[in-house]
C-alpha cells in the first residue's frame, strides 16, 4: 500500500511540474516571433522531459549508493540518506 502512495505522489508531482513547464515555456515563447513560437514551444518541451528523465536517473543511481559518503558525529552518511534529507 505505501507503495502505490508513493506512486501516485511521484504522478501528482510529475503532473503539476509538467503543467508548470506548459506555461512557462508559453509565456517566453510568446516573446518570439509568432513563425518560431511553435516550434519553441516543441523544443521546450522536449527538452524538459528529457531533463527530468535525466534527473531521475541520476537520483535512482544515487539511491543505489548505500555505503556511507562521510561521517558526521559518528553517523554515517549515504548518498541516499543525502536524497532524502534534501527531498
Amino acid at each position: 500500500m505505501e507503495q502505490i502512495i508513493a506512486l501516485l505522489t511521484l504522478i501528482l508531482l510529475e503532473v503539476v511540474l509538467g503543467l508548470d513547464n506548459v506555461i512557462f515555456i508559453s509565456i517566453v515563447a510568446a516573446r518570439l516571433p509568432v513563425h518560431q513560437q511553435k516550434r519553441a514551444r516543441l523544443l521546450g518541451l522536449i527538452l524538459a522531459m528529457f531533463m527530468r528523465l535525466a534527473l531521475l536517473a541520476v537520483i535512482s543511481l544515487i539511491l543505489k549508493l548505500q555505503g556511507n559518503l562521510f561521517t558526521i558525529f559518528s553517523m554515517g552518511i549515504s548518498g541516499k540518506d543525502l536524497i532524502l534529507i534534501g527531498g
